[in-house]
Formats: structure tokens, C-alpha cells, sequence
């Protein structure tokens, strides 16, 4: 089978614009009708009305406030994010059949659920529901915010009573600099596989690691990584441990009253040197 050439490319782009735009429209037009107006200009239209609804999402800067005010007061706080991986994982059997999900989401497993069950989804939205601020797609494809509103309403939880930030919150307060002023000055406690690499690239900037957990082991491991968690002294921690990862920072700031930060994949980039601090 031949690729398709350039001028089969364009074909299928507008193919693709027209069936996601016009032909949309052309459903809500009765017969024997047309509509002197572009599929554009009714999207513009149709935005200005729900404008009003537009939610601004916490900043950078905010979020680093927030974080430093906690630290502060040794206070908990905790700062979960929702990517694909989490809301995949509370689509299954929900919102979307588990064979879609699977199909989607083959790096689930990687990212510490093997499979979606009842109790992990439970277990998942409960700590969502429980954590101080939640980071949310600003995406609108299909697997992120396009997930994001029909979980949260099949799981009770209610948006508009979160404190929102962007579900990218790491890379921002990296490139905004803020990340080594939050950190320098406090006891940090790095938990999830680059650990011991973050550890010493910290170290390297003045930042007191008291303390390394290595291996997250899916949902499962979450009790054995909290009572290791409990053995150290520690003001923050940063937590790079895929889909447990929201779990363990909402348990770490409501059972051991610390800071706990989703950190994500920024911890890979970093020991890799994609990223610098």
C-alpha cells in the first residue's frame, strides 16, 4: 500500500476540516434550508455565549506562592496533576469501554495500573476529590479535557469547587524559574525511579535531600511507600511516580501534614539533561 502524496495529504486535511466542522453543522440545519453563515463564525458566536464560563487557571507564580506560604507555615498542601494516564485510568468501565481504554492506553502498566479497577478508580477520585490544588489538562483533545469533564461528573466531583492549575504545573514553575527558589532552604524527600539521579543533581544546587524512595511499584505499593515516607524527616516532597503519584501526595499531606508535589516526568528530563535547572 502506497503512502498518499502530498495532494493526498491536503485532500484528507480538508476532508478532516470539513466532517469536524460544516458537516457538523449541517445536522442541525432542516431540510430544504441552507445557513448564510461559515461554521467559523457560528463557533465565534457560540464562544461569546459561554464566555462567562471561561475558569482561569492558578499561575506559575501563584502556584510557587502557595507552595512557599505552605513551607512556611509548615502547613500541608498537596498538588496533584491529571494527564491522560489518570483520566484513562477513571474512563475505564465508566466513561469508556475497558477494551477502548486499553487500546488507548497501552502504557498504563508503565505508568503504575496494570488494570483499572473499581477499587484503584475509587481510590484515584477520592484522592483528586481530596487534594488541595489539582492540575487539569488545558488540552482539548480527545484523552485529556475531553475525558477530563465526563469523569469528574461520573465520579461526583464537582470542578468548580477545585482549585485548579494547569495539569503541566512542573514544567511551568521549571521554566519560570520558580522551581530551586521553592526548593532551596527546605528538607526535600524525592520519591519514584530517578530519585537517586534527582537527588545528586540537586544536591549540585543547594538543595538538602533528607531522603530517596526509588521504586513505586504500581497502586499496589502505595502502603509500603507511605510507611517508608513516614520514616523520614522532610518538609517537601517531590513525587515522580506516574498514576500513584496523585494518591501518595494527597496521603503525604493529609496523614503526614508535609507539602507533596506531583512532579511527573519533569524529574526524566531533568537527570536526562533535556532539561537544566
Amino acid at each position: 500500500m502506497q503512502a498518499a502524496g502530498p495532494g493526498g495529504y491536503a485532500a484528507g486535511y480538508r476532508d478532516g476540516v470539513f466532517a469536524g466542522g460544516e458537516a457538523l453543522v449541517a445536522q442541525h440545519i432542516p431540510p430544504d434550508h441552507i445557513l448564510p453563515a461559515a461554521a467559523a463564525d457560528l463557533i465565534a458566536a457560540g464562544f461569546r455565549q459561554y464566555a462567562p464560563s471561561l475558569t482561569r487557571l492558578t499561575s506559575p507564580h501563584e502556584m510557587a506562592g502557595h507552595i512557599m506560604a505552605a513551607l512556611d507555615a509548615k502547613r500541608p498542601l498537596s498538588v496533584v496533576r491529571l494527564g491522560d494516564g489518570e483520566l484513562l485510568t477513571l474512563a475505564a468501565d465508566t466513561v469508556l469501554p475497558a477494551a477502548e481504554v486499553q487500546e488507548l492506553a497501552p502504557f498504563l502498566p508503565y505508568a503504575g495500573v496494570p488494570c483499572s479497577t473499581p477499587d484503584i478508580r475509587a481510590t484515584l477520585a477520592e484522592a483528586i476529590r481530596g487534594a488541595d490544588w489539582v492540575g487539569v489538562p488545558i488540552s482539548r483533545a480527545p484523552t485529556f479535557q475531553g475525558l477530563l469533564f465526563p469523569v469528574l461528573r461520573h465520579f461526583g466531583i464537582d470542578w468548580s469547587h477545585l482549585k485548579l492549575t494547569s495539569s503541566t504545573i512542573n514544567y511551568s514553575l521549571h521554566q519560570s524559574r520558580l522551581l530551586l527558589p521553592i526548593l532551596q532552604g527546605r528538607r526535600v524527600l524525592l520519591i519514584g525511579s530517578q530519585a537517586a539521579e534527582l537527588g545528586a543533581l540537586l544536591q549540585l544546587h543547594g538543595v538538602q535531600v533528607t531522603g530517596i524512595i526509588p521504586v513505586v511499584s504500581g497502586m499496589a505499593d502505595i502502603p509500603r511507600v507511605m510507611q517508608l515516607t513516614a520514616e523520614h524527616i522532610f518538609d517537601i516532597a517531590l513525587v515522580a511516580a506516574g498514576i500513584p503519584a496523585v494518591v501518595l501526595c494527597r496521603r503525604i499531606a493529609g496523614e503526614l501534614g508535609s507539602v507533596a508535589f506531583d512532579f511527573g516526568h519533569l524529574a526524566d528530563k531533568l537527570v536526562t539533561g533535556e532539561l537544566q535547572l
